[in-house]
């Protein structure tokens, strides 16, 4: 579930002085598609993860900074990776999140989404947008979205879920992998797990 709510806000935006709406904008209107199009597709509602794996990819994935993500999910393990093997990690972790998002999304029933108003300067480079999000019966859920501002508008690079990082979580495991097997053997790892062999 908490994989979902990170799924359906992820997003980004170009700097509001560029006359493009601000990020906490940005993610009240994508939230607000992705949801909108799960309720009207009876595939999506019926949990089909295929589908959903193309709506991430479609909607929520050209936002995420998959790169800085990667970095933060290997922690010291990504200077142990030469150029060639950084660029095969970069492309299975995108693999990875769409995979876990996609399976979240496909169970999505009909939370409620408030994105808080930004705290700071408009102008800054780095910006936390925060949400909180319920569903009946449930105390609500802290969300939390790091972004950059890039050439290419507002990227994603963490969500943190009720203050734990989702980035950060993969590190541990990520860390023993390159320990005992070498970057090489986590990169089969996580591709064993796209694949749907491994968990």
């Amino acid at each position: 579930m908490n994989k979902l709510i990170a799924a359906a806000l992820l997003c980004s935006a170009s700097l509001a002085a560029a006359g493009e709406p601000a990020p906490d904008e940005l993610i009240r209107a994508v939230s607000s598609q992705v949801i909108e199009a799960v309720r009207r597709d009876p595939a999506l509602r019926a949990g089909d993860v295929a589908k959903a794996a193309e709506l991430v990819e479609t909607s929520i994935a050209p936002h995420v900074d998959f790169t800085r993500a990667a970095q933060i999910a290997l922690g010291p393990a990504w200077r142990q990776a030469d150029a060639a093997q950084r660029e095969e990690l970069v492309r299975r972790f995108h693999a990875l999140i769409v995979r876990a998002y996609s399976i979240a999304l496909s169970s999505y029933r009909d939370d409620e989404i408030s994105v808080l108003p930004l705290r700071g300067p408009a102008s800054a480079d780095e910006v936390t947008v925060r949400s909180q999000v319920r569903r009946p019966g449930t105390a609500p859920i802290g969300v939390e979205y790091e972004m950059e501002h890039s050439a290419a508008g507002w990227k994603v690079y963490d969500v943190r879920i009720d203050g734990i990082s989702l980035m950060a979580s993969y590190r541990a495991a990520f860390a023993d992998e390159v320990r005992n097997r070498g970057v090489d053997g986590l990169i089969r790892r996580i591709s064993a797990v796209t694949a749907g062999a491994g968990r």
